[in-house]
């Protein structure tokens, strides 16, 4: 068997895309995740690849069933990005997608701390440039913020990886870690990070909306996805993931039903999706942890899916925000089909592939007692159909007609494929499960088909269809708040900031005192200067040529002097 690393294609097609032009680079982009993918089909589970740094043994490759999966998973997340990005002319977007990519693909085959490490941080790097490249204030500003937190992961990661390795004599393997391991909190809290843990979560809702729109797509799939394998690799089974995830499946409804801006809600929305996988995760069963990962695989096509009908939008219009929409099914009836059947898929419809994992984690949930979670997983569901399923296509090509309606069209076809590509996996999923269970760690024999599954789902929908139809008809549906709305993220862009601006205030008259005080003292130094050293100072003076001899005569003997005795 030959040493295949699996991120290298996805990297030197980066490099490629960077000097090549025309449909070599395009053929290029679109080639590398095909190639990386059937370089992942050779490779057999249990595969290693291991390098000696100083006195560490690293292993880069380390394949089983669980990288194997995310594997296949961000292949096909590139390949459909690049596609929905072909029209894009900037270099340094391509260059850093296909880099972004082949990070996320290098982390999830990472056999050892410091190797994840080193992909940890090229993807907080990468990733952050597709929030730059839209080169715009505010992208600079969530850019910048993105930024610090990803590195500050990264830094986190590094420290507990370093004190887990000393108190193993030096072992880095990346295997089962959990929270009593020395080094775990600071690793778990690094995870917690990318995966939008509760109050660590402003940065995606920040940055996410604000990066191009092909951007997004790509944003969308990798860094939390990473997040997620990294928490069922090291965390599985460990409780507190439980009521973690139970809370990110929430909280971002609330936020969703008031936001305008159509992509922040899609944002929410991702966390609420992520919290069902922290909870798998945290349950830690054979079910839980396969609906888990296989949540993760269907919440990168449909979200994906939604925020490139988001993007289409964007790219026709140049305008995001819901209350500025509407009717453009008029002008856009193929995008907004596309962009419903990722709606369904996301609110779990039976058929569509959202069903056929989320209902894992739901009934892993049940089976094991935590009735409070499981409650709070179906509040989810609902909430999720209500903003996601409904509001996204509702205020984007419903409602009333907007001023768009007369010149817009649909997107340009490679983007239209790249949708349809999604829309087709969303429905075939849903349809053949079959094919995403074989992929998963363990063989449940679970059938998502069942009467009672689907029974109750379409009974939660069809409440939640109900409850958006009167609050809307009633005209006490919460209106989008037409600004940025702040949640965690107010404590470091208004808090701190504010705090910051009365410290100066308060600071200002002691400055002002020590600027003058600091010049006073600045002048009577240039002033004794200029009294010795000026143009009409004592050293100014012309001296005798015989008083200078005889000085040098008079210090030439005191030196004789001192040196004879």
């Amino acid at each position: 068997m030959f040493d295949f690393w699996p991120a290298l294609p996805l990297f030197l097609a980066a490099i490629l895309a960077a000097v090549l032009k025309g449909g070599l680079r395009a053929a290029v982009m679109l080639g590398a995740p095909l190639l990386g993918a059937f370089g992942l089909y050779q490779l057999e589970p249990g595969t290693t690849v291991t390098v000696a740094l100083f006195d560490l043994t690293l292993t880069p490759v380390r394949v089983d069933k669980l990288s194997l999966l995310f594997g296949y998973l961000f292949h096909l997340a590139a390949f459909i990005g690049v596609l929905f990005a072909l029209h894009v002319k900037d270099r340094l977007h391509d260059v850093a997608a296909l880099a972004y990519a082949g990070s996320a693909v290098g982390a999830v085959f990472a056999g050892d701390l410091l190797t994840l490490f080193v992909y940890w941080e090229l993807l907080a790097l990468t990733s952050a440039v597709l929030v730059f490249v839209r080169r715009t204030e505010r992208a600079l500003a969530s850019g910048m913020r993105y930024l610090v937190m990803q590195v500050g992961s990264g830094v986190l990661l590094l420290v507990g990886a370093l004190i887990y390795a000393s108190a193993n004599g030096g072992d880095l393997a990346f295997e089962f870690i959990g929270l009593d391991a020395p080094g775990g909190w600071l690793i778990f809290l690094a995870f917690g990070i990318k995966s939008a843990f509760p109050l660590l979560h402003g940065w995606l809702v920040d940055a996410y909306p604000e990066s191009t729109p092909t951007g997004t797509v790509f944003l969308s799939a990798f860094t939390t996805k990473v997040a997620i394998y990294a928490l069922a690799r090291g965390f599985p089974g460990t409780e507190l993931l439980i009521y973690i995830g139970a809370v990110m499946t929430c909280f971002p409804i609330f936020y969703a039903v008031i936001e305008n801006d159509l992509r922040r809600v899609l944002a929410y929305s991702l966390i609420n999706q992520l919290g069902f996988m922290v909870v798998g995760i945290g349950i830690g069963t054979e079910l839980a942890l396969n609906g888990a990962v296989a949540h993760a695989f269907n919440d990168v096509i449909f979200k994906g899916l939604l925020m490139m009908s988001m993007g289409a939008v964007l790219h026709v219009t140049g305008e995001i925000r819901g209350s500025e929409l509407g009717g453009l099914y008029k002008k856009m009836p193929k995008t907004a089909i596309l962009c419903m059947v990722g709606a369904a898929s996301i609110s779990a419809f039976p058929l569509f592939s959202g069903f056929v994992s989320k209902s894992m984690v739901v009934v892993a949930a049940i089976d094991e007692g935590y009735s409070f979670v499981w409650m709070a997983l179906l509040f989810a569901s609902a909430g999720v159909f209500h903003h996601a399923g409904i509001k996204i296509p509702f205020f984007a090509f419903f409602a009333h007609d907007s001023r768009f309606v007369a010149t817009a069209h649909e997107p340009p076809s490679n983007m239209l494929i790249a949708m349809t590509i999604a829309a087709v996996l969303c429905i075939g999923i849903g349809i053949f499960p079959g094919f995403l269970y074989s992929l998963l760690p363990y063989d449940t024999g679970y059938s998502p088909y069942d009467y009672t599954h689907v029974l109750t789902q379409l009974q939660l929908l069809a409440f939640s269809a109900l409850a958006f139809a009167w609050l809307k008809l009633a005209g006490i549906y919460p209106p989008e708040l037409k600004s940025v709305n702040l949640d965690s993220d107010w404590f470091y862009r208004r808090l701190v900031p504010d705090a910051v601006q009365a410290l100066l205030a308060k600071l200002r008259p002691i400055d002002r005192e020590l600027r003058r005080g600091g010049l006073a003292l600045i002048d009577w130094g240039l002033r004794a200067l200029a009294s010795h050293h000026g143009r009409y100072s004592i050293l100014a003076e012309s001296r005798p040529t015989g008083s200078m001899v005889l000085w040098v005569a008079v210090l030439l003997g005191i030196s004789l002097v001192a040196y004879y005795l």
